[in-house]
């Protein structure tokens, strides 16, 4: 009996020790997930502190931000190819709405022009003769009807006594787009001159004096070189048509880059055998040739594709020598093309007082005109000035041409003031030159700026700009040594300005004396 009671005491010992076990366990396990619950709950003030981001907007947030970057990084640095947000304008369109270049225009009489229209009885036995289409080319159906003449005849044309073309003609662009796209028909070595050069045709009977790319836009002359034995450069034929454009003198011929193929637009056209027989496949797989010429003209200076592109400046053709004979005027101001001798101008400072005494520039303009070409050289570096041209049909009044630019461009990091000398020998500058390179000094146009975005136009810019902007601020430069050295005549002589704006007051210029 007593044995039972011990078991059933023990029994109930044990379950209330198991009850209490269990009740310290629950409320243990209560707490810790009291516990682990709050530290899981994040503060309301750190929640609220940290914004939701939105996958959407924060994408579009990126872009925009990196777009404005791009857009502060253009204006930090400046871009070469387009103008920037402050300066979106067009300053060449500007330009050519100043009044300096809308100068009203004397009428022009039936002499002033170059070449004339056939009578009706000419033109109906030339349109008969020519009916029938030659090989390759395009028949002739061109009559007295300004519409129905192929770019380049409008071009021939519209020369008159005082400048090459009008700078506001419509056929400018028509002539400079049809030289970039027409199909190559022909290519035949032109002669004469000591580099190679290429005389092109085209299907509608038009012709364009063709020289090829020898080296990088960016290449500078070697300082050991002489003026007559450097490269002649396709680049610097297409800038010195837009610097005389810019200028507003209009005395050089249309001029466009395009990029060919050397072997289907050259070798396979050619009738020339003797430039057939220099094309050679060079070690890299690039089509080459060389020509025949003075310089430059052999194996070990070869024009090279890439394997067969290449990039030319095409030059516009002026009239048939038949048509509209030239004259070669021996520049004064000629360099002596020797490795030791001087030319009389280097040592005689009064050596214009000859010159001015001399026919043609003891009357006229023709001394100005040289000056003018002089202003134009300087800018764009060129030594090559041996000679010029005029139209005979205009006897001494009338422009120079301004012809055979290769050899600018050739160095941006230092000028060459000797080119200069006729305008600081001679202290003798034409007002309306004078007034507008005071313009393109300003900082509204910037000759460098004018530039940039006349050559951006050239077909051959989206490939590289024409000019580098090295050369871009050499114009620049230049043109204060310009002006600089037309103050300085100012200052020692009285009558420096050569006034062709009798009839224009500074106020309508916009400009002052």
């Amino acid at each position: 009996m007593v044995h039972l009671n011990l078991r059933h005491s023990t029994r109930s010992i044990y379950l209330g020790l198991a009850c209490v076990s269990l009740t310290l366990h629950l409320l243990l396990a209560l707490f810790c997930l009291s516990v682990l619950q709050s530290a899981c709950v994040l503060p309301t003030s750190s929640s609220s502190s940290v914004p939701r981001i939105d996958p959407v907007s924060h994408a579009s947030s990126s872009s925009s931000s990196a777009a404005s970057n791009k857009q502060a990084n253009s204006r930090q640095h400046g871009d070469g190819h387009k103008p920037s947000v402050e300066s979106s304008r067009s300053k060449l369109e500007e330009l050519f709405r100043h009044p300096l270049y809308n100068l009203p225009r004397p009428k022009l009489q039936e002499d002033d022009w170059l070449l004339r229209l056939k009578t009706d009885a000419e033109a109906e036995e030339t349109e008969q003769q020519s009916a029938s289409e030659e090989e390759g080319y395009d028949k002739v159906t061109w009559t007295r009807d300004e519409e129905t003449h192929p770019p380049w005849l409008r071009f021939h044309l519209g020369i008159s006594r005082w400048e090459l073309y009008d700078r506001k003609d419509l056929n400018l662009a028509q002539l400079t787009h049809y030289l970039a796209t027409q199909r190559i028909l022909g290519a035949v070595q032109k002669k004469g001159g000591t580099q190679l050069k290429l005389l092109v045709s085209f299907p509608n009977y038009g012709q364009a004096l063709l020289k090829p790319m020898r080296q990088s836009r960016d290449a500078e002359t070697d300082v050991n070189l002489f003026y007559f034995s450097d490269f002649e450069r396709h680049n610097a034929e297409i800038a010195a048509f837009h610097l005389d454009r810019v200028l507003g003198f209009n005395r050089i011929p249309p001029v466009v880059g395009r990029l060919i193929n050397v072997t289907t637009q050259i070798r396979e056209v050619t009738t020339d055998e003797r430039l057939s027989r220099t094309f050679f496949t060079s070690p890299a797989g690039n089509v080459c040739f060389y020509g025949k010429c003075e310089y430059y003209c052999s194996v070990e200076h070869p024009v090279c594709g890439r394997p067969h592109a290449l990039e030319v400046s095409l030059a516009t053709m002026l009239p048939d020598l038949s048509l509209a004979p030239r004259r070669s005027w021996r520049s004064p101001w000629r360099r002596s093309y020797s490795r030791t001798k001087l030319a009389h101008w280097e040592k005689d400072a009064a050596y214009c007082d000859t010159v001015k005494e001399t026919p043609p520039y003891n009357r006229g303009t023709r001394l100005v005109d040289l000056i003018d070409m002089a202003v134009l050289d300087f800018l764009m570096s060129n030594m090559d000035r041996h000679h010029y041209e005029t139209f005979e049909e205009f006897g001494n009044e009338t422009f120079l041409l301004h012809l055979d630019n290769g050899r600018a461009f050739g160095r941006h990091s230092q000028d060459e003031p000797s080119i200069l000398a006729p305008l600081v020998q001679c202290c003798r500058i034409r007002r309306s030159t004078l007034l507008r390179l005071r313009l393109l000094s300003r900082p509204d146009f910037r000759l460098s700026d004018v530039m940039r975005e006349s050559l951006a136009q050239d077909p051959l810019s989206a490939v590289a700009p024409l000019l580098s902007e090295p050369h871009l601020s050499a114009l620049d430069r230049r043109l204060a040594t310009v002006l600089a050295a037309v103050q300085s005549c100012q200052d020692r002589n009285e009558d420096v300005v050569y006034n062709d704006l009798d009839e224009h007051d500074d106020q309508q210029l916009g400009e002052n004396p």
